[in-house]
């Protein structure tokens, strides 16, 4: 039986997600079931489009975007200013790009969204990088090699968050070599999340933005 962490947020600054994908049927019917009766908004991660089409009935709030496989019942968390760039290197990457702009637009971060610049066509990067570089935190989202990653943290210093994904072929195949890529850098100081965890690198992003912060502390 799921027991939701309602003081999670008041804990750490941001409140459970529920991560679907593993869950059964009818452990994710009785899941949303539950939390459509309360009025605190909540994050569902890695969600089939049709296993949201099978509970969204249970609230009218329901807000389901199929791209990221995500979806947001009761609205966001209340709005607080911040510039953070969610940078993709092909449209290949889309889906753990917008799982953590999806996930920022929950927790109440307006985010820019930067795609198609991989490095294999400088240029288009190169014609980008001064929205990129007024960013507070850059996330930047690459597979096969994960070039975009070191690039990025050779040219600004803000905080980089670095998402490798599984996209790729032979030996980039899954996401390793991506991985090993970032984890590998020479541009000092990125920090790199699991394969494909958007949802990841925007929770580190909120660690971030959190500092300082009198709304929320250890208990």
């Amino acid at each position: 039986m799921h027991t939701h962490d309602h003081q999670r947020l008041a804990r750490i600054g941001m409140p459970e997600a529920v991560l679907c994908e593993p869950k059964t049927d009818a452990q994710l019917d009785a899941i949303v079931a539950e939390l459509a009766a309360s009025s605190e908004p909540v994050l569902l991660t890695r969600l089939a489009a049709q296993r949201a089409e099978a509970v969204a009935h249970h609230s009218a709030t329901f807000d389901y975007d199929e791209t990221s496989q995500t979806a947001i019942m009761h609205g966001s968390l209340p709005a607080r200013p911040a510039n953070i760039v969610v940078v993709a290197a092909g449209t290949s990457d889309m889906g753990p790009a917008t799982e953590a702009a999806r996930t920022l637009q929950f927790s109440g971060v307006t985010t820019q969204m930067i795609a198609d610049v991989g490095v294999a066509g400088l240029w288009r990067l190169e014609a980008r990088l001064d929205e990129i570089r007024a960013a507070d935190i850059v996330i930047a989202v690459a597979g096969m090699d994960a070039a975009l990653v070191s690039v990025l943290g050779g040219l600004m210093g803000a905080p980089i968050i670095a998402v490798p994904t599984s996209v790729g072929y032979g030996v980039a195949t899954g996401g390793s070599t991506a991985l090993h890529s970032a984890l590998a850098s020479c541009a000092q100081g990125v920090t790199v999340v699991n394969i494909d965890n958007g949802f990841g690198a925007a929770c580190a992003a909120m660690r971030i933005l959190n500092i300082g912060s009198t709304s929320h502390g250890a208990t």
